[in-house]
Parts: C-alpha cells; structure tokens; sequence
C-alpha cells in the first residue's frame, strides 16, 4: 500500500513565513520493494496526519523535481517559484519567476537548464541555480501550457491556447517551426525520448504526431471524445498514454499505431499523468476531483487500477512528479497544497503509526467507513464558494468529503463517529439555510400582501 506522507502549504502572514514541523516522518529507502509490494495493493489507504504544512493562499500550477531529487520546485498562480527540501520536506527558498501565473517546468536530459512557462506567452531559461539566463515571449501572448526537449537537448518544443505547437533552438534562442492542425488550444505536447517524433493533444479532442524536422503530421489519433489534457511517452518510446476529460485513459502502442487499452477509474477528468521511472508499467494519474490512482499494466498488470485515493486533494490535482529514484511521489493540487506519497511501513495497513486511523487491534472505533448524505437543491451551499465550506469542515473533523452533483449527495469516509459529526454539522447548516429561505418567502409574502398582491 501506498500513502500519504506530508502536505506543504506555504503563504505570507504580516511578513513571516509560518512553518509547523514535526519528526519522525518515515522516509523509505529501499525502492526495490516498490512494484512487489505495490502489485499486490487491492486499496490505497490515505494518511491523514499531515507532518508538514505550510500555509498559503497560492494553488500550484505546476512542479517539479531538481537534479539528483534532493529538492522539490513549485510555481503557483502569482508566478513565484517555491524551493522546498525533499528530504526533511522543509521550506527553502521563495522567488519571482514570471509576471502572471506558471504553467509548466521541464529540465533538460542534461539537467543543466529548466524551461518555464506562463499564461502571458513567456518561456524562460534557468540555471541549475535557479538564476534567470533568458527570456522568450512567444503564442502571441496567450497561455504556454506545456514544454519539452528534445532528446539531444539542442531544441525544445512548445504548446499554447494560439492552437500551435512551436519548435524552438535551444542554443540560438530562435523560432525555427510552427506546427498548424489543431482547432483549438493546444493543452499538452511532449517529445519522444529517443527519435524525431512530437505528440500533442489539444482542446478539439485529437492527439497528433509530428515530425519536427518537416513540420508535417504524421498521424492523427481520434480515441477521445472531450479536450486531450496530457500526454506522455514511455521510456520505452513504444507506448504513448493520452488523458482527457472523457474520464478515460488511453494507452498506444505506436509500433503499430493502434490502441492497447482504454483505462476506466476516473470519475471526472483527468488532469495529470506520469510515468515511473523506473518501472515501465507503472504510472499514476490525478483527476478534477482530487482523485490518485495508480496504475500497473503490461503483461503482468490489469487495465483497472491497482491502487486508489478518492480524496487525495480536495481539488484538481494539476500536476504530479515522481522522485528519480521512484521512492516518492509528488503531487501539486488547486487546493494551495503539495503532497508527498509513498509506500506505507512494512507491516502497517495505513502507514505511520500514530496517524489515528490505525487498526491493530481490530477496534471497531476506527474503522474507516462510507456513508452518503441527502443534500436536495443545497448542494452549492455545501460545497462552498470555490469549495471553501466542503474544505473547511474537511479540516476541521478529520474526514474526506466529496459532492456528487449529478446524484446531489455527499459522501463521507471516516469512522463512525467522525461521519456522525459531519452529519449533525451538515444537516445544522440545511436547516439554517432552509429557516432563512422561509424566513425570507414569509417576509416578501407579508409586504405583497400589505398592497393587496397575494402569492
């Protein structure tokens, strides 16, 4: 089993930084338990003790892991890079990057220069160092959403809401092509690890292959019925994994241009994916709701999901980035936090001891249950402006909550005492709600009546 091993939020208050750290967070060392251990996972449990958590206001947009994975790098909204420790999961540095929100960070195979994105058409080169080399505004001005390099490092290539996809040079610092077909926003492109080949998935469905060299496109996949939000290559350069918003993950073998699987466990859309690094047949994969699964294909794998968390974030999961090693998994959420994953303690069923929700002596008391709540036509209410009340009272009893629209209910996973709050807490704030709404159809009845209007 797989889980949570700390989330870090980081903001200002009256010019600090406030950092609450605690000890004795478990660090695995031994990655090559990993897939045993990780095949034979039926259920991804979560931790809910969080070890460190830094305060913000920012979601993060995107991250990504530095050379050797010895520190971790977010860009959030306000365009500010974030450098946090990836071994103590400690606060290090903070910095303007860009004028208006990131979008994306990729480093070069040779790890000595990180690419970064924004929603103002902006591309910069950094140093190893995190020092500014160069400045590229391109997309006429409109939101780059993702960066790659080619194999040899000496081009990258480069996506945006203009519907192009741009090759670049890396040492001239110079435009060299604009690949034109999609119809829409281009949301995802990525090179392929050994040979001339880009991919690209865009907002009118398609994923499309290119030749840079040419700029002509190869060919074009038609698998998805709703905007393509990621792409990735196997290191094996054989397998291609496109995600979109159908909910659907798809996997091709591009040997022969055909479809090996249609993966089926999300719920909503899929937002980001990533492949181990170690293992091919591994990958992970974030949806809109929050949601973590985890995936392991191939000749000994199965098209569901090996493991799942249904409320690994409270919000989209926008972006996600394996440690080098494969030990570690971090994610970067719309709910201002990033996570750190990892296998649980041998021996334990949800990971570090003192989180609560251990079970070792059966104890009915902290059993992790399931439940639902009726919400009617009060689902906005609980939900919150831009979820704040759902995260709020996710925080304050310790459980995870999910609304289902379509159904108009809440799901609850807790122990039964945690639900029973969250029912009395709920159920008070219909009812609050529903007394002023008749409070307030009273009143409006009570003035159309005293000028001879009746309802």
């Amino acid at each position: 089993q797989f889980s949570f091993l700390c989330a870090m939020q980081f903001g200002h208050y009256s010019g600090f930084v406030v950092l609450l750290a605690f000890r004795n967070v478990y660090l695995p060392r031994a990655c090559d338990f990993f897939i045993e251990y990780f095949s034979k996972t039926q259920e991804i449990t979560h931790l809910h003790h969080q070890r460190y958590i830094l305060r913000t206001l920012l979601m993060k947009r995107c991250l990504s892991w530095t050379p050797g994975g010895r520190r971790l790098l977010t860009g959030n909204q306000e365009g500010e890079f974030t450098l946090w420790d990836g071994t103590n999961f400690s606060f290090e540095l903070i910095m303007s990057a860009h004028d208006k929100s990131f979008r994306c960070m990729a480093w070069s195979h040779n790890q000595n220069y990180l690419l970064t994105s924004d929603s103002g058409g902006n591309i910069k080169y950094w140093s190893p160092s995190i020092a500014p080399v160069q400045s590229l505004d391109s997309h006429d001005g409109q939101a780059i959403q993702a960066l790659n390099f080619s194999p040899a490092d000496t081009k990258f290539v480069s996506c945006g809401d203009d519907a192009t996809v741009r090759v670049w040079d890396w040492g001239r610092h110079t435009e060299e092509l604009v690949l034109e077909g999609h119809g829409w926003d281009v949301k995802c492109v990525q090179w392929h690890p050994r040979s001339s080949v880009i991919c690209s998935g865009s907002k009118d469905n398609l994923v499309k292959l290119w030749d840079p060299r040419t700029g002509s496109c190869l060919s074009t996949l038609y698998g998805h019925k709703n905007t393509v939000t990621k792409v990735a290559w196997n290191d094996n350069g054989n397998w291609l994994l496109t995600a979109s918003r159908d909910q659907l993950i798809k996997l091709y073998d591009i040997r022969a241009m055909r479809e090996l699987c249609s993966l089926k466990g999300h719920h909503k859309e899929v937002t980001s994916i990533a492949w181990h690094p170690v293992y091919e047949t591994v990958f992970a994969s974030g949806g809109m709701d929050g949601t973590l699964i985890y995936w392991n294909i191939g000749p000994k794998g199965t098209e569901e999901p090996a493991s799942r968390i249904p409320f690994a974030h409270d919000m989209a999961i926008w972006d996600m980035k394996w440690h080098p090693v494969g030990h570690l998994l971090a994610t970067g959420s719309n709910d201002r936090q990033t996570k750190f994953w990892a296998r649980n303690r041998p021996g334990t069923k949800q990971g570090l001891d003192d989180d609560g929700l251990d079970c070792a002596d059966g104890s009915a008391d902290n059993e992790i249950l399931h439940a639902e709540m009726e919400l009617g036509n009060h689902v906005g209410i609980v939900i919150g402006r831009r979820g704040a009340t759902i995260i709020a009272m996710q925080r304050q009893t310790k459980t995870k909550m999910h609304v289902d629209q379509i159904r108009r209910v809440l799901q609850i996973e807790g122990t039964a005492m945690q639900i029973e709050v969250v029912k009395k807490r709920v159920g008070a704030l219909l009812e609050r709600v529903s007394s002023d709404n008749n409070e307030e159809r009273n009143g409006v009845g009570a003035g159309f009546g005293q000028y001879g209007y009746g309802l």
